[in-house]
């Protein structure tokens, strides 16, 4: 995985937590709240794209990605994770998808098609009021 880059990071801020910790999450500001500059990571423009698409409503409008950490009790461990996430989404960001060929239906199977289209409408048809002449 590649290393997050401390330029990159603008702000580190420890939340108090909710969850599992007793009295102690009452009292200790465990969460951590990561805010990655992205524009700072230097990311190719299809990476950048691709970034923005996975992180949703944890990109900003000014181009900062916010994670926030508070699965484990300690304010290190969740500093870990909260890196570590960053940098799996930014790996992720890096693999292209692979490219679509195009197709056409063949000529049968166009011929296939109308035919069912036929024959649906025959049933259809008469299933219509019969005209009396």
């Amino acid at each position: 995985m590649p290393e997050l880059p401390e330029e990159a990071i603008v702000e580190e801020k420890f939340l108090a937590a909710s969850g599992p910790g007793g009295q102690n999450v009452n009292k200790v500001a465990t969460a951590v709240q990561l805010r990655i500059d992205v524009f700072r990571l230097g990311l190719p423009p299809y990476a950048y794209a691709k970034l923005k698409e996975l992180a949703g409503s944890r990109m900003t409008a000014g181009g900062e990605l916010v994670i926030t950490a508070r699965k484990f009790r300690t304010q290190e461990a969740n500093r870990q994770d909260a890196r570590e996430r960053v940098a799996e989404l930014i790996a992720k960001a890096h693999e292209r998808d692979a490219r679509r060929i195009k197709t056409k239906p063949s000529k049968a199977a166009k011929a296939r098609r109308v035919d069912a289209k036929k024959g649906r409408s025959a049933v259809k048809a008469g299933r219509a009021r019969v005209q009396v002449e």
